[in-house]
């Protein structure tokens, strides 16, 4: 863990930016010119420059330069803000904490390997706390970062090095700052009801709405630049909206662009005691011509290799965000499946197939097995009926088109509302809930 040390004092670096400039010939490159002003600004008894309060400063580039000795991962800021690096293992990452910012940048984050970067993304972390998640073709060293001021219209220039180094030296240093992993953990703690409705009062049934990924976490996207984490963020807010009109009592994991950790998901469900959970995500394949919503339910082997590695490729979601699962004793992750958790699974199944049939005349569904079963993190409850949904494939052109679509939206949602309905019928009629 580095602390970030603004150690540019203003008008010394601009002159000495200026003065390596007008004397550096051309052949050398802005890199060369920023490596000189970084040596002069260090020999300097330079002042920090204070960050600005009161509002969320803006992100406005990221470029990447590759040298003999290092990577050179550069982000252009507004103004000067409190950063910290740290990095973590399996798989090898370094983490650039900040504050909360907004987020100016042209295009998506980038996927494409640049020397030591093989691919990074950007996002809110939580609410008050943004990152940058930067994924590792080898292990590296992150140098104490500097920063630039404003020169020829751009903005602060936050310079992080990234050095070459060993694994073994690498996995010495990973791991969360005690203080983030504290805040973090209070955080979660924080976002999970304090005072459920007991048991024998309770007169509605209890819906937890799950959007998939968000925040750093973008999820699959479409060929149009559509994120994943939108679309199910959009058809879970609308079908919030009628389950409430139906008069259930619906809670989200999330309801804004904040990626929830998948623990977390299952352990909110559990907190509301929620009857039923609702996963919602959008699927992605290699052939741009299949199509069509399907829906999961647990098992602990799934159906076919295809569920399989949907499910190990959602389970790895954690990693996208910069969480350290290394001290992860929660047991979430590793839930057996065992004769407890049968009556439970039965139940998520049954609403699968009720969910299946109402969706079928509102949008196309996957032809060839549309219920499957696999081992998703988010459905391992133990005593909380869930079922994961993928509402289509972002990577057909088509049908990714009709999901941005808000009379498709309205239909599914209604659709899944009714197969809720359906699934508690019998219970309503036989009167006030029991609580698992």
């Amino acid at each position: 863990m580095r602390l970030m040390r603004v150690s540019v004092f203003a008008a010394l670096a601009c002159l000495a930016l200026g003065m390596a400039l007008a004397q550096t010939p051309q052949a050398q490159s802005v890199d060369d010119v920023i490596d000189k002003v970084l040596r002069d600004a260090a020999k300097a008894d330079a002042h920090p420059v204070p960050p600005q309060q009161g509002h969320d400063a803006l992100v406005m580039g990221v470029r990447m330069g590759e040298h003999d000795d290092r990577t050179r991962f550069v982000v252009e800021m507004s103004e000067p803000i409190a950063m910290r690096t740290f990095t973590l293992n399996s798989p090898n990452r370094v983490v650039i904490d900040m504050p909360s910012v907004k987020w100016h940048l042209d295009g998506p984050p980038r996927s494409g390997g640049f020397g030591a970067v093989r691919s990074y993304r950007y996002g809110t972390f939580r609410p008050g706390n943004s990152r940058f998640v930067i994924d590792l073709n080898r292990p590296v060293v992150v140098g104490e970062p500097m920063v630039l001021p404003p020169e020829n219209g751009s903005g602060y220039r936050v310079v992080f090095d990234l050095f070459p180094t060993t694994q073994a030296k690498f996995d010495r240093t990973v791991g969360w700052p005690e203080d983030l992993r504290a805040r973090y953990t209070a955080a979660q703690v924080a976002a999970l009801p304090t005072n459920p409705p007991p048991p024998q009062t309770r007169i509605k049934r209890v819906i937890v709405i799950d959007p998939g990924h968000g925040g750093l976490d973008p999820g699959t996207h479409g060929g149009d630049g559509a994120n994943e984490k939108d679309l199910v963020l959009a058809v879970s807010l609308q079908l919030q909206r009628v389950l409430l009109a139906r008069g259930y009592s619906v809670h989200m994991t999330r309801d804004s662009d904040v990626p929830v950790e998948l623990g977390q998901r299952a352990r909110i469900a559990r907190s509301w005691r929620a009857d039923l959970m609702v996963s919602i995500h959008a699927n992605w394949n290699d052939n741009p011509g299949i199509k069509g919503l399907s829906i999961y339910s647990l098992s602990d082997k799934g159906s076919d290799a295809e569920a399989r590695a949907l499910a190990k490729k959602e389970n790895s979601a954690d990693k996208l965000i910069g969480v350290d699962l290394s001290g992860d004793n929660s047991g979430v992750g590793s839930i057996l499946i065992d004769l407890a958790q049968r009556d439970t699974m039965n139940k998520s199944s049954h609403f699968a197939e009720l969910a299946l049939a109402e969706l079928r005349s509102e949008t196309d569904i996957l032809p060839h097995k549309p219920h499957r079963d696999a081992g998703f993190v988010v459905l391992k409850a133990p005593d909380v009926p869930a079922v994961l949904i993928e509402l289509g494939f972002l990577s057909n052109p088509e049908e990714a088109r009709k999901m941005q679509t808000d009379g498709w939206r309205a239909r599914v949602a209604r659709a899944i509302a009714a197969a809720v309905d359906r699934q508690f019928a019998t219970a309503a009629e036989a009167g006030p809930v029991t609580a698992p």
